[in-house]
């Protein structure tokens, strides 16, 4: 695989990332234009990335539970549903889209290049229910001022947190992936003393030091959002979350993009944050921040891409036996990456 095709899930952040959602057109002929989409994305990649192996191009597409039901597959990902909308104190909508588009890299020009040619392929079967270009901020911080992707998992771990395994063979070797977009109050947030944010977010702005288990809120952020199975092992997730936003319109958000090997674990995090842990002990950086997106999709491995372009149901053998995740998390497709 080229770098320009796909690059580790634990590489440094890229500078800039566009994110697509998209609803397919009902009918066959949209259908066959997402499926020769499928078929042709890892060269439509290199195309564009072969100017600059150093931009680092990607793209990780992702697929709906609505959509996965028309390619007529002859199975199903054990956790792809639709995406569970949640009401609490604060709203956690479920919105449209079939299928989703993480291209990343690290000049705006190569996001911009790849997202003009996939919707060349696909625009006239698809309808664009959000577009979001998103940027690093400084020292990979968000638009709140805190460093974004402090507890994302690396090496070993990060494989076991993202890719699906034995659980689901027919798709092991793929992930899922929560998207939400988050629109952020910053004149209230900015009115609140800084020591009143490090309490709502559980760690110090400036150095990014967590706080003392001790010392944290019950309804801290980094409180909420660290879960642990039954033998209270944690359940680990892969954020490659982004600010995005207009000054001009006054808009200033977070893009959250969640990578697990399933996706209960996202869904938890995203219980505790919006109906609280326990109920009413929600996260108070919700005050500020407004979710007004949320989708679920799953993410198919390079192998089985293919296949969905080829129109072939998993019930037929592979042609070709597909390798088995790689060790570095990647997806052998696109990249995957940091951390909350």
């Amino acid at each position: 695989m080229t770098p320009t095709a796909s690059q580790p899930a634990e590489a440094a952040l890229t500078a800039n990332a566009l994110f697509l959602t998209l609803t397919l057109h009902p009918g066959a002929a949209a259908l066959a234009a997402f499926r020769g989409f499928c078929a042709d994305l890892p060269a439509l990649v290199r195309a564009v990335g072969f100017r600059s192996a150093e931009a680092g191009l990607s793209c990780v597409p992702g697929i709906g539970a609505g959509l996965w039901e028309r390619l007529e597959m002859g199975a199903r990902p054990q956790g792809l549903h639709p995406f569970h909308a949640l009401a609490g104190v604060h709203r956690a909508p479920a919105t449209p889209g079939d299928i989703l588009l993480h291209i990343r890299a690290s000049r705006p020009d190569f996001c911009f290049e790849l997202a003009t040619q996939a919707m060349r392929r696909l625009g006239p079967a698809v309808t664009v229910e959000d577009e979001t270009q998103g940027f690093r901020f400084f020292d990979n911080r968000d638009l709140l001022g805190f460093v974004d992707g402090t507890e994302n998992p690396g090496g070993a771990a990060l494989a076991a947190a993202v890719t699906v395994g034995d659980e689901d063979p027919p798709f092991a070797g793929g992930s899922y992936v929560v998207v939400q977009k988050y629109l952020h109050d910053l004149a209230k947030w900015e009115a609140m003393p800084v020591e009143a944010q490090e309490r709502v977010i559980g760690r110090r702005k400036l150095s990014d030091i967590e706080f003392p288990a001790s010392e944290k809120a019950a309804f801290a952020h980094n409180v909420l959002t660290n879960i642990v199975d039954a033998q209270g092992n944690p359940l680990q997730i892969l954020r490659d979350n982004m600010p995005f936003g207009s000054p001009a319109r006054g808009e200033f958000g977070t893009y959250f993009i969640g990578y697990a090997r399933e996706p209960g674990r996202i869904e938890t995090m995203l219980r505790n944050m919006f109906i609280g842990d326990p109920p009413g002990n929600y996260d108070r950086i919700l005050d500020v921040s407004t979710a007004v997106t949320g989708g679920l999709f799953f993410v198919p491995a390079a192998a089985m891409l293919q296949r969905i372009g080829a129109g072939e149901s998993l019930a037929a053998p592979d042609p070709e036996v597909e390798p088995p995740p790689r060790r570095d998390g990647s997806l052998g497709l696109g990249s995957l990456k940091r951390g909350d």
